[in-house]
């Protein structure tokens, strides 16, 4: 008798058409391992993915997600990376190692999982075994399944690309998934970090993780406040999670010679700025498109050196991922995780 597990799935685009399957459990070929999936967090991308929101080709039937943490069950012909045992987390990118990512200016780089690859929504998964990452011996499951997308991409803007250091300061705006790695990662680094938000309750939580300021960003002009707690000096380095018109905003909030991380659109994939700011200031603008596999090896390391703890709002079962999405759609503290208890 074949076991059996379970697997989220669509065959078209929308919510409407997820639906969780029952299928055998898949067998390791040469180079590959199955992992027992423990845990999947859920990214604002994957929503997008899932409702059609975010333009890129799917291979239907379709399972979503790109972050996963379990344990490898067993392992291929010829795999020397891990072991059966050992604890693992996905990558985001799974063929870009290091270095610049594949792609060129007219294909753009964004082969990833839960997109060009299959998801993680499944009991188990089997995936090469250089598209996977040991997991930090201080986090559980539900902690390590936050890093390869939220967690690397706060990383990669701050240490990677951004070389943060002490005595810097930081904005960050929101409290997502993102924004609450960026928030802990800035202050492990010794930055002075703001925080704007619009809910005075999200600013007190994020005081209480280390957040020097929270700005409601509904309350008057947000970058005037900053004008104030900084004397005019302006932000050192800006995770620019909103896109769209909001842009323009970090650009005047933005110190002179400053730097701003773009990762997120929630306000609009298309952006215009004053040329004026932006010659005078001279800012570093920088697109992030999440990171490598050894930026999550290093950042992996850093979360056990300094005992950094992902932000989890709410942990849903595996099947209740109806639940979890429309959690989404309200927005979460952290991040939100689907386990198989």
């Amino acid at each position: 008798m074949t076991d059996l597990m379970q697997r989220w799935t669509m065959s078209a685009l929308g919510r409407e058409n997820l639906t969780l399957i029952k299928e055998p459990i898949p067998q390791p070929g040469p180079g590959e391992v199955r992992v027992r999936v423990n845990a999947v967090s859920l990214n604002y991308r994957d929503k997008m993915v899932i409702e059609g929101s975010m333009p890129i080709g799917l291979a239907f039937p379709f399972t979503p997600a790109s972050d996963m943490a379990g344990v490898v069950e067993s392992i291929g012909e010829g795999v020397t990376r891990f072991a059966p045992g050992a604890r693992v987390i996905s990558t985001f990118s799974p063929e870009w190692v290091d270095g610049k990512p594949k792609g060129d200016a007219r294909n753009l780089p964004y082969r990833t999982h839960g997109g060009y690859f299959q998801g993680m929504l499944a009991e188990y998964v089997v995936v090469k075994e250089d598209w996977l990452v040991s997991s930090p011996d201080s986090l559980d499951d539900s902690q390590a399944s936050t890093l390869p997308c939220a967690g690397l991409t706060a990383w990669f803007a701050l240490v990677e690309r951004g070389g943060v250091k002490a005595g810097q300061s930081v904005l960050v705006q929101g409290t997502g998934g993102v924004a609450m790695f960026a928030l802990q990662i800035a202050k492990a680094h010794g930055a002075e970090v703001f925080v704007t938000s619009g809910s005075d309750e999200k600013l007190a939580r994020a005081k209480a993780f280390g957040a020097d300021h929270g700005i409601n960003r509904l309350q008057g002009d947000w970058v005037e406040t900053l004008y104030d707690l900084t004397h005019d000096r302006g932000i050192d380095h800006i995770i620019e999670t909103a896109g769209g018109e909001n842009l323009r905003r970090s650009l005047r909030a933005v110190a002179v010679h400053g730097r701003i991380s773009v990762i997120g659109v929630l306000e609009g994939s298309e952006i215009s700025l004053p040329a004026g700011e932006l010659l005078l200031k001279s800012p570093v603008i920088q697109g992030i498109g999440v990171g490598h596999r050894r930026a999550l090896e290093d950042f992996v390391r850093a979360v056990d050196a300094t005992g950094l703890k992902p932000v989890i709002e709410h942990r849903y079962r595996f099947d209740q991922l109806p639940q979890a999405l429309e959690h989404l759609d309200r927005g979460a503290f952290g991040k939100i995780v689907l386990t198989r208890e």
